[in-house]
């Protein structure tokens, strides 16, 4: 039976998206979203809780992030969750959970653009972390 691996977040960016390009020449984005909710506390006073959330773009869509998205631009992103460990440079061993997007849309304001960015899986990403083994290696 398959898992079923699905992400959908709006929410206002923390901060302009960051552009790279790995050794092979995919662009790869990173993207800092903001999600909050508003609830009514046991002491009647209104409170908001903001959760960050790491999202990871590729391709064509990374670059089209990089050139209409800015801090505070309303997005809405579609992906799955991706949890990679690797070894820092000083031999510490390192986690992090990120939304790997397969869809980007523009909500809100920007510097132009209008439309819905979407492309297939990403490649693995060739940075300090080891690539994703993918399903096949997956031991359950």
């Amino acid at each position: 039976m398959a898992g079923i691996n699905k992400v959908i977040l709006i929410g206002n960016l923390g901060a302009d998206p960051e552009l790279r390009y790995t050794s092979g020449g995919q662009a790869v984005a990173d993207l800092r979203l903001a999600t909050s909710r508003r609830f009514t506390g046991r002491d009647g006073a209104q409170q908001e809780d903001t959760q960050w959330h790491r999202v990871v773009v590729w391709g064509k869509q990374a670059e089209h992030c990089k050139e209409y998205l800015s801090k505070g631009r309303q997005v809405y992103v579609e992906g799955r969750l991706q949890t990679r460990s690797w070894e820092d440079r000083d031999g510490n061993k390192r986690w992090t959970t990120e939304v790997v997007a397969q869809t980007v849309q523009f909500l809100s304001g920007g510097r132009g653009g209008t439309g819905t960015e979407s492309g297939g899986p990403p490649p693995p990403d060739d940075r300090d972390a080891p690539p994703d083994p993918g399903d096949d290696d997956i031991p359950f």
